[in-house]
């Protein structure tokens, strides 16, 4: 009889609400974005300049939620003791910027539950990734629930013949073969590399340091490489002009960038307190949710592969739960290990 083993899952109940939460903002990140969109599929600003000031906004964010207890001067003081560390958070703050801002160009060629399907080529990666950097390689179990993962997210638009239509009029093997493909690919692999380097980061390089302070640390590299793209690009005059600032400043796209805001802390919390493999499972989940959101909002319907892929991934999921991945920093594990021990009886 398959047991799901919750304490291994969501070690705590704090662990449990950031899944949670981690799935909605997701949901939400994807038709905040679709709904912002113009009747060409286009966007009327600058997308560059919103992903450079949700950065700003992670940073005020983390900074303000490390001076709850500590003074700025504390804060700036650990930033200098840990320089070093602000140079190793380049790597995923790149990434993460090459992944926000495809994440635009990619809503304008896929409706959200497509894009949110064809990122799931991440799973796979983040796996590979995984054993290489962590150096704990998967089961026989967590495999065969990663490969189900994939397929059932892939099932989703693959008609009996094959010939399932997306956005563009194209089947999906034309798509797998096209440029739209392609920037998916490399969304995936920033996603993928981002969110294990950062797990790496979080639990063995910085897990001395506060979660605030590498925030801090990941968005201020942040906002230096999405100014260096903006430059490298020959963009800086428009994006900083005074029209581009107006029109990020209207409701709905001040909404994207505190909910992007948002996602940035809270996957944050997600790779330290519990690991890259889970969240590729919190993303498939999302693709489900986003299908009956994207259906109440903008009238895109499901159909039986959206139903089959529901079932496939929850067996995945379920397989998944008898064996998760334990990638917990030794201190937290060692205390964890002494509140069980505390709380078995004694015996006499």
């Amino acid at each position: 009889m398959l047991r799901v083993r919750w304490a291994e899952l969501f070690p705590t109940r704090l662990s449990l609400f950031i899944f949670i939460a981690y799935m909605a903002l997701f949901i939400n990140q994807g038709i905040l974005v679709t709904a912002s969109q113009n009747a060409e599929k286009k966007y009327n600003y600058d997308t560059t300049l919103v992903v450079l000031l949700t950065e700003v906004i992670k940073l005020v964010a983390s900074a303000i939620l490390y001076c709850r207890n500590e003074s700025p001067k504390k804060m700036l003081l650990v930033i200098y003791d840990n320089i070093a560390l602000l140079g190793l958070y380049f790597v995923p703050s790149l990434l993460y910027c090459f992944y926000n801002n495809l994440a635009f160009a990619n809503l304008t060629l896929f409706d959200p539950t497509t894009y949110y399907l064809l990122l799931q080529f991440r799973v796979v990666i983040t796996a590979l990734l995984f054993q290489i950097i962590f150096k704990k390689y998967l089961t026989a179990r967590q495999w065969t629930a990663l490969i189900m993962l994939t397929i059932g997210c892939m099932i989703k638009h693959i008609d009996a013949g094959g010939t399932n239509k997306l956005s563009d009029g194209h089947n999906i093997f034309s798509q797998m073969l096209s440029v739209s493909a392609l920037l998916i690919l490399v969304q995936s692999f920033c996603s993928s590399l981002a969110g294990v380097y950062n797990e790496y980061l979080l639990k063995h390089k910085g897990v001395s340091v506060d979660i605030y302070i590498q925030n801090v640390l990941m968005y201020l590299d942040s906002i230096v490489c999405n100014i260096f793209i903006i430059v490298f690009e020959g963009k800086a005059s428009n994006t900083f002009s005074f029209a581009s600032l107006q029109d990020v400043f209207h409701l709905n796209i001040v909404l994207i960038m505190l909910n992007s805001a948002a996602v940035g802390v809270v996957t944050s919390f997600f790779l330290k307190t519990l690991n890259s493999i889970l969240k590729t499972f919190a993303s498939a989940l999302e693709l489900f949710f986003t299908a009956v959101a994207c259906y109440l909002i903008f009238g895109i319907p499901i159909n039986i592969y959206t139903v089959i892929s529901i079932f496939i991934v929850s067996i995945s999921v379920l397989i998944y739960s008898q064996n998760p991945v334990d990638n917990q920093p030794k201190s937290v594990k060692a205390h964890q290990d002494e509140v069980l021990l505390l709380q078995e009886p004694s015996e006499v």
